[in-house]
């Protein structure tokens, strides 16, 4: 067992030939000036055709420092609003706007309502609050995120519909000049929040992006900075022992012999959801080219693709070290924020690609724009099957045999996976009302024995959808899609928050489908019952079928 422990969070590695893997390739790393030169912002280390890129996304590396300024701006307005008897934040923001503040608020205990979604039950859920209380921070890096937008244009009128001032109750954190921005200003919103232009998204968690929500919510963001501060000297040092290195290492050469897979559980580490965080960050990073690390969260050590994965995964327990992972890695929030960053960014340098764009990522809001334009009731084709509340789809190339019912359909697609591949599920839901959803991926997990993916619907999209489409093409893709029992206008546009939903499902499908992908999408014409229709099926599947 080899161990690294500094004022950076912990890296043990279990099994010296894994542990003599990573430190081979964290001497080349230190030989190569790799941490030193990142930290200094240099943006060749990609490779000349990730220069431009890199040139204006590497100064993540520095915020423990430069975002200090906004601890003073975030207290005063939080003073301001708590004055006036504003104490609820609702936080309208997609991938790394908002990933990082739910980590951030659920380790220090403190509420923050995330819309994440454009399920129509869980944004009326959240309109539902005491408005009185609420402020609404819309969080965009590009300021044109269809669903932030969404989110903001709704409860725009709602709060001019209950009286409120709309404008007093708006928050923005955007890039400088974006149309977010320039919308703002024109509006007189409460406050913006100009974001570093030279951070991505899924680099952004010691932002403004992660702080302003989460210090609005009450969490201790100076705290954070500071755990950040503290873990950055070590992993700036170009020596085999620095945390980061050896973890990159480690990633790498697990890549190198087939374990594209990187399965996460939390084994107490006081950080509720970072894995969640993480997975975006590494499969938006490196899903590309072909090749990648995709992220498969679990639910425990003990869960099912975790203590049984084979030889294609790499098991991560976030907080204690145990002998069912690979290797365990704890620390502080903002510590273990910075570790996955420079590790997942040099992990881009072993795979030969650019960890800071996301070239596919595009595609499915091309396909959804596309739907949308050409009909508000997005075209769904006739089902192949119905049993009940569940109908099923198949648009692409893979077909369910004839005659087949529900059972033998889920289990002829999951025979469909590749070998040494896996299965995502992607629930296009309400991830508080249909939350039961979730137990899908530890079912199928354990019966198919195959590596599984549990996604919310679209907030995926921004996160491992682009491994999906750019990473190895391995995968099969379950859809579950759902009538909506009430649904919300979205304020001057020509859509419903039902419409839109179901035009990200179909239009991320579409392009799975072109990939020649499996693809099969469970529509619940009644949510509660068709879930369980869903589980019982589900439940029949037997690993040995495949």
């Amino acid at each position: 067992m080899t161990e690294v422990n500094d004022a950076a969070p912990s890296v043990v590695i279990t099994g010296g030939a894994r542990a003599e893997e990573a430190r081979e390739l964290a001497e080349r790393l230190a030989a190569e000036s790799v941490a030193s030169e990142l930290t200094m912002g240099n943006p060749t280390l990609w490779g000349p055709e990730a220069e431009a890129e890199a040139a204006v996304r590497l100064a993540w590396t520095g915020l423990a420092r430069t975002s200090r300024p906004l601890l003073g701006e975030i207290a005063a307005l939080r003073s301001d609003l708590h004055a006036e008897g504003v104490d609820r934040v609702v936080l309208a923001g997609m991938g790394g706007s908002s990933l990082a503040p739910e980590v951030i608020t659920a380790a220090a205990g403190v509420p923050l309502t995330v819309l994440d979604t454009t399920d129509p039950g869980q944004v009326a859920d959240a309109l539902a609050g005491d408005l009185s209380r609420t402020v609404l921070v819309v969080s965009s890096k590009s300021g044109s995120t269809v669903e932030t937008d969404s989110h903001r244009r709704i409860f725009e009128a709602a709060f001019e519909a209950a009286g409120i001032v709309a404008s007093s109750r708006i928050v923005v954190v955007t890039d400088p000049d974006s149309p977010l921005e320039l919308t703002a200003r024109t509006a007189g919103y409460r406050h913006v929040f100009r974001a570093d232009p030279n951070v991505g998204g899924r680099y952004s968690a010691l932002t403004a992006f992660g702080l302003v929500p989460a210090g609005l919510a009450g969490a201790d963001v100076g705290a954070l900075l500071a755990e950040a501060a503290a873990a950055a000297p070590a992993l700036s040092r170009d020596e085999a022992s620095n945390p980061a290195l050896v973890l990159a290492g480690l990633l790498g050469a697990a890549l190198s012999r087939g374990a594209e897979k990187v399965v996460f559980a939390d084994n107490e580490s006081g950080l509720p959801g970072f894995a969640d965080w993480a997975e975006q960050l590494i499969a938006e990073s490196t899903g590309k080219d072909g090749t990648g690390l995709l992220p498969v969260v679990v639910e425990g050590i003990d869960a099912p693709n975790f203590a049984d994965a084979g030889d294609d995964a790499t098991t991560v327990a976030v907080g204690a070290p145990t002998e069912a992972a690979t290797v365990a890695v704890s620390g502080s929030l903002g510590g273990s924020f910075l570790l996955w960053e420079y590790a997942t960014a040099i992990a881009g340098r072993l795979l030969g690609i650019n960890p800071f764009d996301q070239p596919d990522v595009e595609a499915a809001k091309k396909a959804a724009r596309s739907l949308l334009d050409a009909d508000s009731d997005a075209p769904t084709g006739d089902p192949v099957l119905v049993d009940g509340a569940v109908e099923l789809y198949a648009p692409g190339a893979w077909q369910p045999p004839a005659g087949a019912d529900l059972d033998e359909a889920i289990t002829a697609f999951v025979a469909a996976t590749p070998d040494q591949g896996y299965l995502s599920i992607q629930a296009y839901l309400d991830r508080e009302q249909d939350a039961s959803a979730s137990v899908l991926r530890r079912e199928l997990a354990r019966n198919a024995g195959v590596q599984t993916t549990f996604g919310w619907g679209p907030r995926f999209l921004h996160s491992t959808g682009q491994y999906h489409k750019g990473g190895h093409q391995n995968g099969a893709f379950l859809q579950i899609t759902g009538v909506a029992e009430e649904d919300l206008e979205v304020p001057e546009r020509p859509y419903t928050l039902a419409t839109l939903q179901l035009a990200q499902a179909l239009g991320d499908g579409q392009v799975l489908a072109e990939k020649g992908r499996p693809l099969l999408r469970v529509h619940l014409t009644d949510r509660l019952a068709g879930l369980a229709r869903l589980v019982h099926a589900v439940q029949t599947v037997r690993g040995a079928d495949r």
